[in-house]
């Protein structure tokens, strides 16, 4: 049985799963020749229309609204998993699954809403890439993590 307390595993999952997606984001703006801190003003123009005017201060919202939202998707996640004999089982596989889930609610809901985001993305590239980030960096890592 696993030693680590359920609010161990949600704050290693959210700080792993919100490192290695946030440093695909901070990849992916650099190779688009777009600055990381204009990503993160991004980010936190999400709950906060007006931070991409807010400087520095708007980059260390966004870092902080992406952390955020990692850590509630960690929680469901963990959560979820403790209601699951399936889940417990099956965690890798069940984190690949709710990668995929997170993946359709961030790009298939809350971006069309808040930004008015095409759904799917017209390329192809930018669907694997995404994909990539949810199942892999994101859904496998918080998996991952709970079963320690």
């Amino acid at each position: 049985m696993n030693n680590w307390s359920i609010g161990k595993r949600i704050s290693y999952a959210t700080a792993a799963a919100g490192l290695l997606d946030i440093g695909m984001a901070a990849i992916t703006a650099n190779a688009k020749g777009r600055a990381v801190a204009e990503m993160l003003r991004s980010v936190a123009s999400g709950p906060f229309p007006g931070a991409s005017k807010w400087g520095d201060l708007g980059s260390v919202v966004g870092l902080v609204v992406h952390f955020a939202i990692m850590g509630v998707m960690a929680a469901v996640f963990m959560f979820v998993r403790e209601r699951s004999s399936w889940l417990r089982a099956h965690s890798l596989v069940g984190g690949a699954i709710y990668g995929v889930i997170l993946w359709l609610v961030m790009y298939g809901l809350v971006l069309p809403l808040r930004f008015g985001a095409p759904f799917p993305s017209p390329n192809p590239v930018e669907i694997l890439l995404q994909l990539f980030a949810h199942v892999v960096l994101v859904g496998l890592t918080i998996g991952w993590v709970s079963k320690r």
